[in-house]
């Protein structure tokens, strides 16, 4: 038997991967880089997908800005909760191997001995977006399996906004002193972040001014009926400070969109956009426009209808 389709057959169902632990997780990450689009990965990505479970959280901002050290406390404390966590770190690439250029271990000293923890980086590559190519699928499952799941992006500015097409809640850092807000202000991003964090806030005037600068930069929102109003918090991950008010914030933001069916409204959204990614890194603009509408219908997988435009359009081609 091929060694691909032994990996598949240990962990070729959403009950085998939740109950197989870290391994059966590693492995199934494994097999989804080696064959995407084998039907076996396509078949478990669709039982994830229909078994979703976790809030997803996407943590993003500036290089330095700390945003690991803020994901550590989050981690602990969902820990303390009795929450298990997926994270997926993602880092630069290395100029030699292409791979994740930290490593999980070395940027969270995550506990391998932890059943209810699992990390796992992945090399940005050549995408500008803050996001691995894989990022999207290995969310979907860790999403099935745990009680939250956290995305970090490799920190790269201003062009950090695909973290918004994976993640339920976006919390965007910022540290004093930095400069960050008036770029946060000037590049377009201002309507990406759900949460905003001034980080390092025991740093006393400095943070307090940036505080003030990121609550100016989202008074420039445009308002709206049932629109969601982002709070900007001061928070010292260090000295724990500032964390109670995060979770709060979290759990808001995620209730607010249970309301009116707006985590569903936002999921699908986010699955035309894979959809429509997955197009065109394979065919084009050519691709989008044979495609025709992206639509789903509901419930429906965006990496099974994904399987079936591109062997409608391969057909085509030939």
């Amino acid at each position: 038997m091929p060694a691909d389709s032994s990996v598949l057959s240990e962990a070729s169902g959403l009950d085998a991967l939740s109950s197989g632990g870290k391994a059966a997780m590693a492995r199934a990450l494994a097999q989804l880089e080696r064959a995407p689009r084998a039907a076996a990965t396509l078949g478990l990505l669709d039982e994830a997908w229909a078994g979703a479970r976790a809030e997803v959280l996407g943590l993003t901002g500036p290089p330095g800005v700390g945003k690991s050290t803020l994901l550590r406390a989050l981690i602990a404390r969902f820990r303390e909760a009795g929450l298990s966590v997926g994270v997926i770190a993602v880092d630069p690439s290395s100029r030699r191997s292409g791979g994740a250029l930290l490593g999980d271990r070395v940027r969270l000293q995550s506990d391998p001995e932890d059943e209810g923890l699992f990390v796992r980086s992945m090399a940005a590559r050549d995408r500008l977006g803050g996001l691995a190519d894989l990022t999207a699928a290995a969310m979907v499952l860790m999403r099935a399996v745990y009680d939250r799941v956290v995305v970090e992006t490799v920190g790269v500015g201003q062009s950090e906004t695909e973290i918004a097409g994976v993640a339920d809640s976006v919390v965007f850092c910022v540290q004093p002193g930095s400069g960050d807000s008036l770029q946060f202000m000037k590049a377009g991003i201002v309507e990406i972040p759900d949460i905003a964090v001034v980080t390092k806030a025991d740093l006393g005037r400095p943070a307090e001014r940036a505080v003030s600068d990121l609550r100016a930069a989202m008074a420039l929102v445009p308002a709206g009926a049932g629109r969601w109003s982002v709070p900007v918090l001061p928070v010292s991950a260090t000295e724990r400070s500032g964390m109670d008010d995060l979770i709060e914030a979290l759990a808001a933001h995620a209730a607010h969109l249970r309301g009116e069916g707006r985590l569903t409204a936002r999921r699908a959204a986010q699955a035309r956009g894979w959809l429509a990614d997955g197009l065109r890194a394979r065919f084009g603009s050519w691709g989008l426009e044979r495609a025709g509408p992206l639509e789903l219908a509901p419930g429906q997988s965006p990496f099974k209808r994904l399987a079936e435009l591109a062997e409608r359009l391969e057909a085509g081609v030939g």
